[in-house]
């Protein structure tokens, strides 16, 4: 499913284009931030906030972190500098923003490429503001605590959309649904533990961290992916 230009989703849901990881704004009273993508594309979230939303800044009151990896939390600092808003992520993952523990480095090739990549890449530490637990609420989501691709991924579930964010705990590429790339996820058979247990939820829309939407049946093609997991 390809989204219209200025990439809203549904009305009221938007995905800014380009940040290198998937971002999503949902509108309300004020505007809620799901992950910022790579460091260097706060302004293209601003832009969009400002070009295709009519709005300013301080609009974004929330930040919510899925997880603590470079293409989710890359302009976390940034944006909450700019905005003012209150960043959360879940308690297992803050020591990873804060800069209180490293982030792990991948093995083999991919471990050199991502050393080099996170040379290029600054990332500022932060401080969250709200640490998330399972079954939390926070502006109008529930948090649902999915780890195995880091300690503290979390979705977020929508009960007024119905839609599901899933970071990277599960995406739907090729038309199809997968699990996270096990390169990048160090407790596989975790992540598949808290994939069976995204698949009792029923909602109707898939928003990811990275891939496209999956706009319809979306409960139902992750209880099938399930039946289909090693």
């Amino acid at each position: 499913m390809q989204c219209s230009e200025k990439m809203e989703i549904i009305p009221g849901v938007h995905q800014v284009d380009g940040v290198r990881g998937n971002c999503y704004i949902i509108v309300g009273d004020g505007l809620v931030l799901i992950d910022t993508g790579l460091p260097g594309n706060a302004k293209k979230i601003l832009e969009y906030v400002h070009n295709t939303l009519g709005g300013i800044p301080s609009d974004i009151e929330t930040i919510i972190l899925t997880h603590y990896h470079l293409d989710h939390t890359g302009n976390a600092y940034e944006m909450w500098d700019i905005t003012g808003a209150k960043v959360a992520i879940h308690a297992d993952d803050a020591d990873y923003v804060e800069g209180i523990k490293p982030m792990p480095v991948p093995a083999g090739f991919i471990g050199v490429f991502y050393r080099m990549f996170r040379f290029f890449f600054k990332f500022k530490p932060i401080q969250p503001d709200i640490l998330l637990h399972d079954n939390d609420q926070i502006a109008g989501l529930t948090c649902i605590h999915a780890p195995g691709h880091t300690p503290g991924s979390i979705c977020l579930y929508d009960p007024k959309f119905r839609i599901l964010f899933t970071g990277d705990a599960l995406g739907f590429h090729h038309g199809k649904v997968e699990g996270p790339r096990p390169r990048f996820t160090p407790a596989m058979d975790l992540a598949k533990e808290s994939i069976k247990k995204i698949a009792t939820l029923d909602f109707d829309i898939l928003l990811s961290g990275h891939g496209v939407p999956l706009m319809s049946a979306s409960s139902e093609k992750v209880r099938e992916y399930v039946k289909s997991m090693p």
